[in-house]
């Protein structure tokens, strides 16, 4: 029993990162925007989302146990195909990733300062997304997986505890009749509610990219610890995980149900008023105490986030740049390439700089484009974890069975009709 408990408590970590990553933009932006828009109209959409979604997710933390490698070395076993493919996916997606969870830190950040919204001038704005992101750098060149673990540990647990807490007192304001299990043929028909639905889905509770940097932070994890986690332990790690972040969705829908569903206010485009409009969530229903408490509460957490994907992406690149040149060793831990890692993180540093800049005037927008690519990707990166689950470099006993090979193909195609849908109605209906 001893050494069970050991085993677990080693493993446990991976998870609540993969949790610091999905906690963000699609919690604090879209889930909030759906319950002030929508009501409770969207609660079936988010949870058929984290349904939906599950077996892609699961198979990075399961892949990584059951074989000693990343979800890339079962990538590199299907071809180089597949190598060039999630290389063309990644490169195509990783600025607006990283750009969307900057902007909303420092957006948030800059409500925490008191920074005068007509001060929210383009260079200054620039400058502090600049920081913040050499700041996560920084931390991860000298703590690199520990700071991580501990730092994404710490923050998610405040705002989970805040969020609930948030939840709780406003429940007797939800709009009760705004509640629908599937959303009604006018929300999905017209143009811009199909590009915001997308935008929720998409990002909900998080963009398949970080199933293979979840893969990478198990090994890392092994590394650290000394022990090998089986798959049993790591699918425990990822399901609390995963299980919290779909838990706070529902509560970020339900806050903004019912404190501004119907009441005639809307969000903001302003990053520093749509920043200031999340935090009042709170301290209508707690009161102004709440304010600097949540206020930190969300800063920690998006800047977890902000630090779990400028680790995770040039991780992942670093990984790539590797498997396009020899296989990785089962149960051998590969350092990152720390030269490729460093390049890969200037490259998104100066890329997302950019389309932060662009993007300055709609916080929201960013948010959406970022969603909605993410959107169009998945049912390629779905595909590509399912087949290096199934394939023979799994033993066995860790592959899935049958009904989640069923569950795994149904969430592919759900994913395909998904982008399909979101193509027809921006660029054809639109």
């Amino acid at each position: 029993m001893t050494s069970r408990l050991h085993s677990l408590r080693s493993a446990l970590g991976p998870g609540i990162i993969w949790a610091g990553a999905a906690i963000g933009v699609s919690h604090l932006v879209q889930s909030t925007r759906a319950g002030a828009t929508f009501g409770l109209g969207l609660i079936g959409v988010v949870i058929f989302a984290n349904l939906y979604k599950y077996p892609a997710f699961s198979f990075g933390p399961r892949y990584a146990a059951a074989t000693g490698t990343s979800l890339l070395e079962g990538y590199r076993q299907e071809g180089t195909w597949a190598l060039v493919l999630y290389a063309i996916l990644t490169v195509g997606s990783m600025f607006t990733i990283q750009a969307a969870v900057t902007f909303v830190t420092v957006a948030l950040l800059t409500n925490l300062t008191g920074w005068d919204p007509g001060l929210f001038d383009i260079p200054g704005f620039v400058v502090l997304s600049a920081g913040l992101m050499a700041s996560c750098a920084i931390m991860l060149a000298i703590g690199e997986y520990k700071w991580l673990d501990k730092i994404v540990k710490l923050v998610v647990l405040v705002l989970t505890v805040t969020t609930l807490l948030c939840t709780f007192a406003v429940l007797d304001k939800l709009p009760l009749d705004s509640l629908r299990l599937l959303p009604e043929a006018d929300w999905i028909t017209t143009a811009t509610t199909a590009v915001m639905l997308c935008g929720l889905i998409g990002w909900m509770p998080a963009t398949f990219e970080i199933s293979i940097w979840h893969s990478l932070w198990t090994l890392a994890r092994r590394e650290e610890t000394g022990v090998a986690p089986s798959v049993s332990t790591s699918l425990f790690d990822f399901n609390i995980g995963y299980i919290g972040t779909a838990i706070l969705a529902l509560c970020f829908v339900l806050m903004g149900a019912a404190t501004m569903y119907a009441s005639g206010e809307v969000f903001t485009s302003s990053p520093a008023g749509f920043a200031a409009q999340i935090i009042e969530l709170y301290t209508k229903n707690l009161g102004a105490w709440a304010g600097p408490v949540v206020t930190v509460a969300a800063v920690t957490v998006m800047f977890s986030t902000t630090l779990s994907v400028v680790d995770g992406l040039p991780r992942a690149l670093a990984t790539l740049a590797a498997r396009f040149q020899r296989p990785e060793q089962a149960g051998v831990f590969e350092s990152t390439n720390r030269r490729v890692y460093w390049v890969a993180l200037a490259i998104l540093f100066f890329g997302s700089l950019a389309l932060i800049q662009f993007f300055l005037a709609s916080l929201t927008l960013m948010a959406d484009v970022a969603a909605t690519m993410s959107l169009t990707i998945s049912p390629a990166l779905a595909w590509l974890n399912h087949r290096a689950m199934v394939s023979d470099a799994v033993p066995s006993e860790a592959r899935p069975g049958t009904l989640m090979r069923v569950y795994s193909r149904f969430g592919i195609a759900v994913s395909l009709m998904l982008a399909v849908y979101f193509v027809s109605m921006r660029w054809l209906v639109a």
